[in-house]
């Protein structure tokens, strides 16, 4: 099946410079050995270094049963990945079409005559194309004729031997280990989305909270946290504690995450916040009351004060 690349992109798509390929979900310290490597090529070759990333994920595509799994959604993976230095994020429509794509197509319609690539980087278990028939070493050999370099990064892991990978950190979280999984990402995890006006039940008991919903993020364990919040792209200043899940004592309805921010009494309703996971504290339960759930909660700033 033979696509019309240049139709997949916008009339102003850059073009040009070193791209680094993925999905990059998390942009954890094995996706920045990629983008580091990318950027170095790039400056070397005096050209700008680009990401060229996939949305929706794939993953999203052919799972469409699939619980949520995301730990970047595009907004915060592009912030990321330009925080990492990259100067530009070119995002590639995903699609069945592009699914079906032949993989030499991809390499050779999308990466030199549509992008222009001088150069490209990505993981050594990188794949493309139908039925992902494509890898880094036919990347490789289908670019070389037009003077198109490649280099792969081998896996990147910790000292004892745990490989960084986004898998893996979807399974700390899932079990609330943030520490660890902050370990593997080189950034502690956050959460970001519009705030909303809950039930206001929280006023009522003098603990104030912001609302997300959590969308297509990954569900970590449901429970309190010790968090860490700003507004998008700006520092993580102000501490507080959350509760992740559905509110059993209050007949919640939906999953989303209800933070309490200490020392702050701003309006912040309609603004896009971050709120970063810095400590499990204990898992969500469901009290014999408000008056139980309003104990538990103080202890619960308590804790999350100490963290």
């Amino acid at each position: 099946m033979t696509i019309d690349s240049v139709s997949l992109f916008p009339s102003s798509v850059a073009r040009g410079g070193v791209f680094a390929l993925g999905n990059f979900d998390g942009v954890h310290r094995g996706h920045r050995a990629v983008l580091d490597a990318a950027i170095e090529r790039a400056r070397s070759l005096h050209v700008p270094a680009r990401v060229l990333t996939f949305e929706p994920h794939p993953r999203a595509l052919f799972w469409l049963d699939h619980a949520p799994f995301r730990l970047t959604p595009q907004a915060a993976k592009e912030r990321l990945l330009k925080e990492c230095g990259i100067d530009e994020v070119v995002v590639l429509p995903f699609s069945l079409d592009v699914a079906q794509m032949p993989p030499q197509d991809f390499a050779v319609r999308v990466l030199h005559e549509t992008l222009g690539a001088r150069h490209v980087v990505a993981g050594y278990d990188f794949t493309f194309g139908y039925k992902r028939g494509g890898d880094m070493a036919r990347l490789g050999a289908w670019l070389k004729p037009y003077d198109v370099g490649v280099t792969d990064i081998a896996a990147q892991g910790a000292p004892d031997g745990e490989v960084f990978s986004s898998t893996r950190i979807r399974a700390h979280l899932q079990q609330g280990e943030v520490e660890q999984a902050a370990a593997m990402l080189g950034h502690v995890w956050a959460i970001e989305g519009v705030v909303t006006q809950g039930a206001q039940r929280g006023r009522t008991i003098g603990v104030p909270t912001a609302n997300i919903a959590l969308g297509d993020y990954l569900r970590p364990r449901f429970g309190v946290y010790a968090v860490r919040a700003g507004r998008a792209g700006e520092e993580m200043s102000y501490k507080g504690v959350a509760n992740i899940g559905v509110r059993p004592t209050v007949g919640g309805v939906g999953e989303n995450l209800e933070a309490h921010l200490f020392d702050f009494d701003g309006d912040i309703y309609g603004q896009v916040w971050q709120f970063a996971l810095t400590r499990f504290i204990r898992p969500e339960m469901k009290f014999d009351g408000i008056d139980a759930l309003k104990a538990q909660i103080l202890r619960d700033i308590d804790a999350a004060k100490q963290a």
